[in-house]
């Protein structure tokens, strides 16, 4: 089984491409290998999130795969930084496709190989990652648009609609910046620190946009929202989260039963609260 991901995505080259993209994203893609991906976040100097990527180390290029329509908006940030940098960037969003597999069972994957690897698929180059989505195992799947036709019949199995991978996600209590609306929230707030659902930070890297804040929140232990599941019937997506008169949260994507919220920390688990009138029950994601 398959789902076709909304995506946009940026190709970095130059002598300089790891250097720069490392020091400007929440992962180590320095010392991640090569080939290797590395799920990631770029911050505004408060620490927020402004985007998320995961970004593809290849021996001749940097891949970052984003949700659709983000790509414009990450070139743009880049730019500004990029001054004496051997760096170009290459918005693919109108050439790239993707889709996501739900089990390591891609004609041509290595389920025992590396997180990210390259080969041919119905007479096409293809990339692909192991990225969780809610199923069990998992690998994005990238090729050129102009292939998709011979690369989904080599493929083979049943697609299924994005709303069904959704509701193993959020089961799966695995957070989606975009389609959860986190933007703007810390990673710490939403499921990306060490130890969380999506590991998408790391302490021990170098200086980059935001580091400053990531350091005084791991030397303080916590912050004061964290990531939970809300399960009630019609609970809606993107809506405040009351516990009686005050707002304590908000929801993110929605899907069959259960959704995920940005949540403050003194709600217990097992809590009621209200969500656009509808009750729910607080279910904490477990942190390693």
């Amino acid at each position: 089984m398959w789902t076709r991901l909304p995506s946009s995505a940026l190709r970095v080259t130059g002598a300089d491409r790891t250097d720069f993209v490392h020091g400007q994203m929440t992962g180590d893609l320095r010392g991640a290998p090569t080939p290797g991906v590395v799920p990631c976040a770029f911050l505004n100097v408060r620490g927020q999130i402004e985007q998320f990527a995961y970004a593809y180390k290849r021996p001749d290029d940097i891949y970052l795969h984003l949700g659709a329509g983000e790509a414009q908006a990450l070139a743009a940030r880049l730019k500004r930084y990029i001054i004496f940098d051997q760096v170009e960037l290459h918005d693919l969003s109108d050439t790239l496709r993707t889709v996501h597999v739900w089990q390591q069972d891609v004609p041509g994957w290595d389920a025992a190989g590396p997180a990210a690897q390259q080969w041919t698929l119905g007479g096409s180059l293809v990339l692909g990652g192991r990225v969780g989505r809610g199923a069990e195992g998992g690998v994005d799947l990238h090729y050129l648009a102009r292939d998709e036709q011979a690369v989904l019949e080599a493929l083979g199995g049943e697609e299924r609609p994005l709303s069904e991978l959704s509701a193993l996600r959020v089961a799966a209590g695995l957070p989606d910046v975009l389609a959860d609306d986190f933007v703007g929230a810390l990673p710490q707030e939403v499921g990306l620190d060490v130890g969380g659902p999506l590991t998408a930070i790391s302490y021990r890297k170098g200086c980059y946009v935001g580091q400053e804040i990531m350091a005084r929140i791991e030397a303080r232990g916590q912050t004061r929202f964290h990531l939970a599941r809300l399960l009630g019937t019609g609970l809606p997506s993107h809506t405040d989260i009351h516990q009686g008169e005050r707002v304590v949260g908000r929801t993110g994507q929605s899907a069959d039963g259960a959704v995920l919220a940005r949540l403050r920390r003194e709600i217990a688990d097992g809590d009621t609260v209200q969500v656009g009138g509808v009750q729910a029950t607080v279910q904490w994601i477990p942190h390693a």
